[in-house]
Order: structure tokens, then C-alpha cells, then sequence
């Protein structure tokens, strides 16, 4: 996509100092900026970068005063950084501005679509599905029988939603997901086997969640699997069958939930987390990364460790743990006295 500088100067509100008729086809950092693509400066340890840079048109403050020499052309506006958040989202919404169905792709005659909706090629869509208005489904993406996918919601390239899932509104499912695969259930058998037990429930996403490229979410072995409005995964986090997660809940990557947990609303989960399963973690609860949560949370606890317990206790406890070679010698010195 390419735009003029005057055209970006207008969905910004602002002033242009330079050549309005400049194509700008990409965005850069401003000290990666090359001819063609459009930056901005917002933090002043920055500013020596506007000397030199290589980008053809920069988004600056209206009380910016260049101290030497500019040769890009200048955005005017009167907040540089917001400016620059608002192109963003007029860009990412350009790019989700496709309809249409591309071929091949397979779509199964009982299934329903609805207003300006876009299917990318090699695309599936089963029996039975009920897809509403504005839903983008990218290239390679498999949507399997009986699922439901709200309006405004975007499925990314490769994602996997199988059989009988529940997509809100407003939802976004990253590249290589997969939504209701079978969740990790087996019996064990008297000669060591194990016998696969039958994972007959689904996954529920409620409306606004985003969820992260290569995270899984497993279907209920009875029931649902819930992810709750508001929620936001990072990539690549494993939610085990019939966990439920809570409202606006925020869970960083390489997190994983066990079966059957379930996280309240308001929840702030850090990295590489382990939660078993069984649990009930409450509401305004913080996690801190690589922690192991092996007990029921109360509401608006913050915690960390292995096994996780009380922050301020965690911290104290760690000043000791750091000490405890010089405390040993001072013991071992005071018995050889």
C-alpha cells in the first residue's frame, strides 16, 4: 500500500514541512529509516537520529525546532507518539480490509456466511458452520465442523478451530493455534498401557480475546473449556481441558494451566508459569514468571516461586537464600572456635 505525505498528514491532523506529494509505502524506526518508508521522533534521546536519517518523511511534535539541517520531510502534529499509534491502526485496519472468497478453498454447502466476509485460499470450513459479518479466515486456516465464529473476529493463516468451538465477537485467533484439539486424558491400564479417554466437550472463547500464535486451548472432556470476554494469551500457552479463564485475565508465553483449574478475572500471569490442575486461583491475582502454583490463590494475592508463595515474603527469603554460603562459613568458623 502506498500513500502521499499529505495523505498521512491528513488522517493525522497534521502539517507538512517539505514534499507533499512523497510515496510512503512502509514504516521504520527512525534509525532504520530508508527511502520509501515513514518514521517519527517522540523521544528526545532520538533526536540526533533526524540528522541523518534515510527515511523520507518523519512524524515530529509542532514545537519541534531542528537545531541543523533536516533534509526529510516533515509531519507536523501535536502529539508525534499517539500519531504514530493512530497510523498504525489505520494500517493494520487497511490490511484487514479484504472480502471475498479466494480459490481453492473449500467451503461446505451447509455452511453459513455472513456479510463481508473473507475466506483466504486453501482454507476449510466444514458442516455446519455459522460464521458471522465481517470474519477474516487467512490462507491455510482449517475451521471444523459445527464451530461457531463471531461477528468481527479474524482467524490467522494456518489456525486450527475443530469440531463444535464457540468463537465470540471481536476475537483474534494467531497463526497456528489450535482451538479444541483433544485434551490430555488417559486411564491407566493393570499391564502399564493407558487407554485414551474421550474428550466429547469444546472450547468456548467469549467476545475481545486475543490469543497467541502457537497456543493450544483443549477441548472438555465433558462441557467447556472457557476463556472469558476480555482475556489476552501470549504465544505459544497450553490451557489443559475444562480450565476456565477469567475476564481480562493477561497470561504471558510459555505458560501452561493443567486440567480443570480454574483463574478468575483481572489476573496477571507471567511467563513460563505451571498452574496444575484442580486449583482455583481468585480474582486480581499476580503471578510473577517461572512460578509453580500448586495450591488454591486467594483474591488479590501476589506471589512468586517454586512452589509460589507470598511476593514481599519471596523477596525477603531470597536475601537470606543469597546469604546462606557466608552464613554457613560464619557457623562452621564459630564451631571450630
Amino acid at each position: 500500500m502506498k500513500f502521499t505525505v499529505q495523505q498521512i498528514a491528513d488522517i493525522l491532523e497534521g502539517i507538512v514541512d517539505g514534499d507533499e506529494q512523497l510515496e510512503l509505502s512502509k514504516l521504520s524506526k527512525i534509525e532504520e529509516g530508508e527511502k520509501g518508508s515513514l518514521s517519527f521522533l517522540s523521544n528526545p534521546k532520538y533526536t540526533p537520529y533526524i540528522y541523518n536519517t534515510q527515511a523520507s518523511a518523519v512524524i515530529v511534535n509542532k514545537d519541534f525546532l531542528p537545531e541543523q539541517p533536516v533534509d526529510t520531510t516533515l509531519i507536523k502534529v501535536e502529539d508525534s507518539y499517539k500519531a504514530f499509534s493512530k497510523l498504525l491502526e489505520y494500517y493494520q485496519m487497511a490490511k484487514m480490509s479484504k472480502t471475498g472468497i479466494e480459490q481453492p478453498s473449500f467451503i461446505h454447502e451447509t455452511a453459513q456466511l455472513g456479510d463481508d466476509v473473507y475466506v483466504g485460499a486453501f482454507a476449510y470450513i466444514g458442516e455446519n458452520v455459522r460464521i458471522g459479518n465481517g470474519v477474516k479466515i487467512f490462507p491455510q486456516s482449517h475451521i471444523g465442523d459445527n464451530v461457531t465464529i463471531g461477528d468481527h473476529s479474524v482467524i490467522f493463516s494456518s489456525a486450527q478451530v475443530l469440531s463444535d468451538c464457540v468463537i465470540g465477537n471481536r476475537v483474534v485467533i494467531n497463526s497456528g493455534c489450535v482451538i479444541g484439539a483433544d485434551g490430555f486424558g488417559f486411564s491407566p491400564n493393570p499391564d502399564g498401557t493407558y487407554s485414551k479417554v474421550p474428550q466429547t466437550g469444546n472450547v468456548i472463547i467469549e467476545d475481545h480475546v486475543d490469543v497467541g500464535a502457537l497456543s493450544t486451548i483443549d477441548r472438555a472432556t465433558l462441557g467447556s473449556t472457557i476463556i472469558r470476554k476480555g482475556a489476552k494469551l501470549d504465544n505459544q500457552i497450553q490451557i489443559a481441558h475444562n480450565v476456565e479463564i477469567g475476564e481480562n485475565t493477561v497470561i504471558a508465553a510459555q505458560t501452561g494451566v493443567a486440567g480443570s483449574t480454574k483463574v478468575g478475572k483481572n489476573c496477571r500471569i507471567g511467563g513460563q508459569v505451571g498452574i496444575v490442575g484442580h486449583i482455583t486461583i481468585g480474582d486480581n491475582v499476580g503471578i510473577q514468571a517461572q512460578s509453580g502454583v500448586g495450591r488454591n490463590i486467594k483474591s488479590n494475592s501476589n506471589i512468586q516461586g517454586s512452589p509460589a508463595f507470598d511476593y514481599g515474603d519471596w523477596n525477603r527469603s531470597y536475601v537470606y537464600f543469597k546469604n546462606l554460603p557466608k552464613i554457613e562459613k560464619r557457623i562452621t568458623d564459630l564451631e571450630k572456635r
